[in-house]
This record gives C-alpha cells, sequence and structure tokens, in this order.
C-alpha cells in the first residue's frame, strides 16, 4: 500500500461539519482532503432543509432582534438538566456567530427566519425567533463542472424538482391559489425551474441544505480542498500515539493510503444506517429494524468504529440517543422504498394521529423529535413503535400529506401503490389500514366535538407559539386544530424513525477525540454526527443538528491550523 497523498488535514465524510471543517482550514494556509464514501458530495445536509440554530447571531444582532449568550445558556440547561456539558455549551455558544461572521466573509450569506420559534418556546431562555438562519439561495453554475457530483435533493421532498423553502416560500406555495401574489411568486419560481431543466438538466436554483453544501463547497474548491468521492474510510494510521492519515478504499476496491501532518477530522454522519449499534441504543428497535431513517444510507458508523478502535469512546448516555422524526415509506417501482420524514404536514388544521388502537398519543403540532418521543412511549408495552397520520379529502387537498402534493397535482398513484390508504367512511379507513374501528370512531368523534371551535382539550394543540407558527395562520380560530368530517377519508402509516444520531464520540470543548481517560487523542478530532451532541439527547430547535455540526468544524479547522 502506497502512500496516494500527502496533506496538512484529511477530512472523513462531506457534509456541512465536513466542508466547515475544511473551509476554516484551507482559509487558514492548510491543505486538505476530503474523503466522501458515497459518489456524491453533501450528505445528508445536502437533503436537509438547511436550518442552522445559531442563538444571538450577527444576522439576528443586526436585525435588532432580541437574544443574548445568557438566555440560549439558560435554555441549555433546562433542556438538558443534569447531562448539561458546560465546557462544550460554552465553546457553541462562544463560537458559533463567531463562525457565521466567519463565513460570510468567505463569501457565504445567509438568511433569516424572524419569526420562527425554539421548539420548546416557553422553556427559560427559549428565543420567539431569529436563532435559526439558513444559507442564502444559489445559482449551482457557481460549482462548474462540480455540480454533477453534489448530492441533489430527494425528489419525494421537491415538488415537480422544485426546493421550497422554509418561511414564505413555503408559504407561497401553500397559499398558490388564495393570493394572486402567492401565484406571482410560485408561476416564476415554475418558469426558472423549467427553464433549468431544458438547458441545464436540473435545477440550478438550490435552496435549503442544497444551497448551504453548494455554497460551503464552492468556497473549499476555491482554495484548493480535494473531495475524493466512492472513497470509504477503513482504518485511522497511527504512528507513536498520534493519528496521522486514513487507508481508504476507492469503487474499484483498490487500497489507498492519505497522509496528514495536522490531523484527521471524522465527520462521517454518525451511525442511522447500523443496525447493530441501533440495536444496542434505541429501545423501540430490539433488532434494529424496526427503525426508518430518512438520512443518506451511507451513514453506518464508519467513523464511530474507526475512532472506538484506536480507544476513542461512544458515548451513548443521553436522553435520545437519535433526532427522533415521523416516517413513512414511499414506495419505489424497484421495491425499496424511500423514508419520507413528516416535517411540514401534520402541523395543519384537520390532521391527527392515532396509534393501531385507534387513540391519540401526542400533540401533532409539537416538534419531530417530541412526536417520536410520544410514539415510542404510547407503544412501549405493544410495539412496534408505529401510528397512523388521518385526514379527510379537505385538508389533503389543501396542504397535501407526506409525499403527496396538494392539488392540483394527482393523487392517484399514491392510493394504487397503497402509500395512501382511503376509505369512503372513517369505518372502511380504519379496516383498510389495520385501526381498531371502534376506538378509532371514539377518536375523530371527541376530536371533532372540539376541533369545530378551534380546541383541543386533550393536548392543548395550538397552545405555543411554536405549534402556531407551523399551522396555518388563515385558519381561524385555531391555526393548528380542524374536524375531520369531509369524505373520502385517509390515512398514511408512520414508523419511528430520525433525521441523524446524538450519541457519538467523547469529544473536548475543542472538538478533539477523548481516550476512556478523557485525555485528546493525538491528531483526532470529530464533529457534526460523530460527536455525542452537545444538547445531551435534547432537540431545543429547528438546525439542532447543522448549528453544532458547523461551528465546531470551524473550531476543528481553525484548532488544526493553530
Amino acid at each position: 500500500m502506497a502512500d496516494d497523498n500527502i496533506c496538512d488535514v484529511v477530512v472523513v465524510g462531506s457534509g456541512a461539519g465536513g466542508l466547515a471543517t475544511a473551509v476554516a482550514a484551507a482559509l487558514n494556509g492548510l491543505t486538505v482532503v476530503i474523503l466522501e464514501k458515497a459518489p456524491l458530495y453533501g450528505g445528508t445536509s445536502a437533503i436537509s432543509g438547511g436550518g442552522i440554530w445559531i442563538p444571538n447571531n450577527p444576522i439576528a444582532q443586526r436585525l435588532g432582534l432580541p437574544d443574548s449568550r445568557e438566555a440560549a445558556r439558560t435554555y441549555f440547561q433546562h433542556s438538558a438538566g443534569n447531562r448539561f456539558d458546560a465546557a462544550r455549551v460554552d465553546a457553541f455558544l462562544d463560537k458559533a456567530p463567531e463562525m457565521v461572521s466567519f463565513l460570510e466573509q468567505a463569501g457565504l450569506p445567509f438568511t433569516i427566519q424572524p419569526d420562527r420559534p425554539d421548539y420548546h418556546p416557553n422553556v427559560p431562555g427559549a428565543s420567539q425567533g431569529g436563532r435559526v438562519i439558513y444559507a442564502a439561495p444559489y445559482d449551482a453554475r457557481g460549482l462548474g463542472k462540480e455540480v454533477a457530483r453534489l448530492r441533489p435533493p430527494l425528489k419525494e421532498l421537491t415538488l415537480l424538482g422544485i426546493m421550497i423553502r422554509p418561511g414564505p416560500d413555503l408559504k407561497h406555495f401553500i397559499n398558490v391559489f388564495r393570493s394572486f401574489e402567492s401565484f406571482k411568486a410560485v408561476t416564476r419560481r415554475l418558469l426558472r425551474h423549467f427553464r433549468d431543466v431544458l438547458t441545464r438538466g436540473r435545477s440550478m436554483d438550490l435552496g435549503n441544505g442544497n444551497a448551504l453544501i453548494a455554497r460551503l463547497a464552492a468556497i473549499a474548491f476555491s482554495k484548493g480542498v480535494k473531495i475524493y468521492t466512492s472513497a470509504s474510510a477503513r482504518e485511522l494510521s497511527v504512528e507513536n500515539g498520534c493519528v496521522v492519515g486514513v487507508r481508504y478504499e476507492t469503487a474499484g476496491g483498490t487500497a489507498q493510503m492519505v497522509r496528514a501532518r495536522k490531523g484527521v477530522v471524522l465527520a462521517a454522519g454518525g451511525f442511522p444506517h447500523d443496525i447493530a449499534r441501533r440495536k444496542d441504543v434505541m429501545t423501540h428497535a430490539p433488532t434494529g429494524y424496526e427503525h426508518q431513517s430518512a438520512t443518506i444510507e451511507s451513514n453506518t458508523g464508519d467513523g464511530i468504529r474507526m475512532a472506538e478502535r484506536i480507544g476513542g469512546v461512544f458515548n451513548s448516555d443521553l436522553s435520545d440517543a437519535a433526532s427522533w422524526a415521523p416516517v413513512s415509506l414511499v414506495p419505489q417501482r424497484n421495491g425499496k422504498p424511500v423514508p419520507f420524514p413528516h416535517l411540514i404536514d401534520r402541523q395543519k388544521p384537520g390532521f391527527i394521529a392515532v396509534t393501531r388502537w385507534g387513540k391519540r398519543f401526542v400533540n401533532e403540532s409539537d416538534s419531530y423529535h417530541d412526536f417520536v418521543r410520544g410514539l415510542t412511549k404510547a407503544t412501549a408495552a405493544d410495539p412496534p413503535a408505529e401510528c397512523f397520520l388521518i385526514a379527510d379529502h379537505r385538508t389533503i387537498r389543501r396542504y397535501g400529506i407526506g409525499c403527496v402534493k396538494p392539488a392540483p397535482v394527482p393523487m392517484f398513484h399514491h392510493v394504487r401503490s397503497g402509500y395512501l390508504m382511503r376509505g369512503a367512511t372513517l369505518a372502511e379507513l380504519a379496516e383498510k389500514a389495520g385501526i381498531d374501528p371502534a376506538g378509532f370512531l371514539r377518536t375523530v368523534e371527541t376530536f371533532n366535538t372540539h376541533a369545530r371551535i378551534g380546541n383541543d382539550p386533550e393536548f392543548n394543540r395550538g397552545g405555543n407559539s411554536y405549534n402556531r407558527y407551523n399551522g396555518d395562520a388563515l385558519h381561524k380560530p385555531n391555526p393548528c386544530v380542524a374536524p375531520i368530517e369531509a369524505a373520502p377519508f385517509y390515512a398514511v402509516k408512520i414508523y419511528a424513525g430520525d433525521l441523524g444520531t446524538f450519541a457519538g464520540l467523547k469529544t473536548d470543548e475543542h472538538a478533539r477525540v477523548l481516550d476512556v481517560a478523557g485525555q485528546p487523542i493525538g491528531g483526532l478530532y470529530a464533529v457534526g454526527n460523530d460527536m455525542s451532541h452537545i444538547m445531551s439527547g435534547e432537540y431545543m430547535s429547528g438546525g439542532t443538528n447543522l448549528g453544532p455540526a458547523l461551528t465546531f468544524g470551524y473550531i476543528a479547522g481553525r484548532g488544526l491550523a493553530g
């Protein structure tokens, strides 16, 4: 095995954390090689919503939005409880705003949603808006030929291939036939999209996580960073107790090595598709297969296992092992379904979720993490952790459900595939879905009685600012609640899933991987989901994964540069 390359820093993984590391190191004069297992770069970050949680960020400061480091630290303390990790939280709060300014100066502009609250807005220190930022939309032409290797968004998460951005963009698409301004905005997007498809073969108007990855990659490429795709990291090379490189395998099976003068950074996306590890740390998945991850399939825990083999410590002492999300399985012609995360449908008026016993179990407008927490608790005595998202015809045509798009997009093929179950009556729907009919009919009748006047006494849906933010502001009196009564009726089966893992390698406030004695392993860092999450298993806001990933990538890159 001959040395294939020598550089200053080797990064394993090309998601947000890995690219932030590469950019921070390269802009400080270091040479960087990124090893990406998949044939496309960007990781799960590229198919994500792209929200980045940064308390007291400079964009919010410029707009005069109220926030402070102290408030965010209070929110951390109340959320994490006795698992509060003061050193790493303080590093995040100190460096996150600095990271944003650094990337802005490097050529990555951001936008903000000033009215998006934290997920638990009534907890001390929570914000009512301004902590979640996004990479500004990006014209993919700026990547030149490298756009061909950029991981595209999942087609199931787009509308005709268009990435719908959170905030005003999403509201325009929802209100396209209720507002002339929305109609014009959507028409412009459609025309631009179809022009790109005709001339370029794909959309060049990138948003969400795709825009974030494209912008980071463009900066990295401009500074000489090399991204080797289809390069599977296999083993860390250690000399005199210090990590000095990575052995990897090419798509053709050839063994190679790249040496690192300064160090190696693990950013391989955690372990969401490591069945054995899921079995060990996810109580609702006793065989590992009862869980459905919405992350990319190449995230199989490679970085974590490589570190463990040389003394790194895996930390699963968190309140939750992953960032939970309700997931449905979209049938495909090849027989392998695509996991679809339900992030924006169930919060709207006219939806409820029920177990197979026909009972509601959670506030459907709470965060996806809290939704799955409720599901696993409700089904703990009688697994698996599965439920059904229910809506009537009027609601489906208004908002869509899962990968089923709103009117006028046809939905019949989803009924034919079995993804969308339909019944002329609630009783018929229950029979088709395998839901206890008596319990289901009682649940819907009780819910409808209160929903007709906008109430939900059982779970107080719409009772906080985060609930209302994700509802439909034009629906009165409660933006999150409406009765289910316009036949026919529909159901989609939901599974416990995730958007990424929280459990990971123990690291210090400098992102250095620690051994069993709590000492840094020379030359080895971990960021993103390879690093044990600083929120200790809590999901505090949108951008909980990307905010720390970018920040500790920045910390690691700067640290390697001295």
